[in-house]
């Protein structure tokens, strides 16, 4: 009798035919998520281009042919030097969970990238940290940014179909019309004959069921509360009160709540990024 060879468990990057039976695992990984939100998630991952070299989905375990293990990467440039990946949904199998090492393994050795994980499940912190990430965020303030005392200035929203704005940076310009287009609130504050973009996205607070924004973008966080108060007027009158900020602990200026370890976000690698610019990250691109 031929004894039968033990299954092999391999790490290797995603290709596009991986598609289909990866979006079966993820939604048995994460429950909460639907197989169509796995799939619209690698559509979003199929029509950006990753930096040379990168992969363009992530990584997975593979087991004789079957994934059982899957890590998915979203990289962008910031800037020349400056490549980012925000780390999503890293899920194995229980049977192959001693084998997700080698997935992190794999994502990590890049050491020109900067990774970020900006949604960390509560016991995988010491994980994480114990992979030479560190926290460059604490919490996240719930603010009411039309109760906060600030300077006054002009508000518009931004029009993905105007002219390039010289006020914008090319990136910046390309940055407001790519989240825009996926539902992101793209306002310009005009002050002094300059120009200053924020960004905010659609979230739930307060055990998912409250509506809120969560601000995505802005060139500082001394922007946020300087502008807080014309800004706050802009989204009431789209019929928002509070935003979400992210936080290392309750910012002077803004009137709200701090919550420390809600939403705390992780960076590893040579250009950790600053707090206040959520961009191109998978909640957006793939959905709150």
């Amino acid at each position: 009798m031929t004894a039968s060879m033990p299954p092999r468990v391999r790490c290797r990057t995603i290709v596009e035919s991986d598609i289909p039976a990866l979006a079966d695992l993820l939604a048995r990984g994460f429950p909460a998520r639907s197989r169509d939100y796995w799939v619209r998630a690698f559509d979003t991952l199929m029509q950006r281009e990753a930096p040379e070299g990168l992969p363009r989905y992530g990584y997975l375990l593979d087991l004789d042919g079957a994934p059982v293990g899957v890590i998915l990467m979203i990289f962008r440039v910031v800037e020349e030097d400056d490549i980012r990946c925000n780390i999503s949904s890293w899920y194995a199998d229980s049977a192959y969970r001693g084998y997700a090492s080698l997935l992190i393994a794999a994502a990590l050795r890049h050491k020109n990238v900067t990774y970020v994980n900006i949604s960390p499940a509560p016991h995988t912190w010491s994980v994480i940290e114990a992979q030479g990430f560190r926290r460059y965020c604490n919490g996240q303030m719930l603010t009411a940014p039309i109760l906060s005392p600030s300077e006054d200035a002009r508000v518009e929203a931004f029009d993905p179909g105007a002219a390039a704005r010289p006020a914008l940076t090319h990136s910046e310009q390309q940055m407001m019309i790519d989240h825009v287009a996926r539902g992101c609130i793209g306002l310009l504050v005009h002050q002094n004959d300059r120009a200053h973009p924020f960004l905010f996205f659609p979230r739930r607070f307060l055990w998912n069921k409250a509506p809120v924004l969560q601000l995505a973008y802005c060139r500082s966080l001394d922007d946020y509360v300087r502008f807080a108060r014309p800004l706050g007027r802009a989204l009431l009158a789209r019929g928002h009160l509070f935003v979400i900020v992210d936080a290392v602990e309750k910012i002077d200026g803004l009137k709200g709540v701090f919550f420390r370890d809600r939403g705390p976000k992780y960076a590893k690698g040579p250009r950790p990024p600053r707090i206040g610019d959520l961009s191109y990250c998978e909640n957006i691109l793939f959905g709150a």
